[in-house]
């Protein structure tokens, strides 16, 4: 059993997951009163399949293989408009920024579809803001 990229983030994410579950959720989150849901349900929950996709992956981690550098450029940027996105929503909120960045993740995965971009653009922000908003009675960015 040798050491490879996958067995690390394996560990990483193992680690990351639980040190998410049993310190930063527990400290972070707050108790509210009220709501069909408990604020920390959904964390914990993501926490602990992070945790145990880590711990799976760090068992029986996948062929080694090289990446194509194109593909990993690719990658990076979508992670970058991610970041710049989430950045955005903090200063202007998400009923300003959201249907933007669905338009630029759209368009660089090449979707051009009118009825798709629609759905995507003005659907599927507007049916987030509905369920956490409204059915929830949470507040976005």
């Amino acid at each position: 059993m040798g050491v490879s990229a996958d067995r690390l983030s394996g560990g990483f994410f193992l680690l990351f997951g639980l040190a998410m579950y049993f310190l930063v959720n527990p400290t972070y989150i707050e108790t509210v009163e009220g709501g069909n849901l408990s604020p920390n349900a959904l964390p914990n929950v993501v926490s602990l399949v992070i945790a145990f996709c880590g711990g799976l992956l760090l068992i029986k981690p996948t062929p080694e293989q090289l990446r194509d550098p194109r593909q990993m450029a690719i990658t990076g940027l979508y992670v970058a408009v991610l970041v710049v996105g989430i950045w955005a929503m903090s200063l202007w909120g998400f009923e300003y920024v959201a249907p933007a960045l669905a338009l630029v993740i759209m368009g660089l995965i090449g979707e051009r579809r009118p009825l798709w971009l629609g759905l995507g653009v003005v659907g599927m922000p507007a049916l987030i803001w509905f369920l956490v908003t409204q059915v929830l009675g949470r507040a976005l960015p």
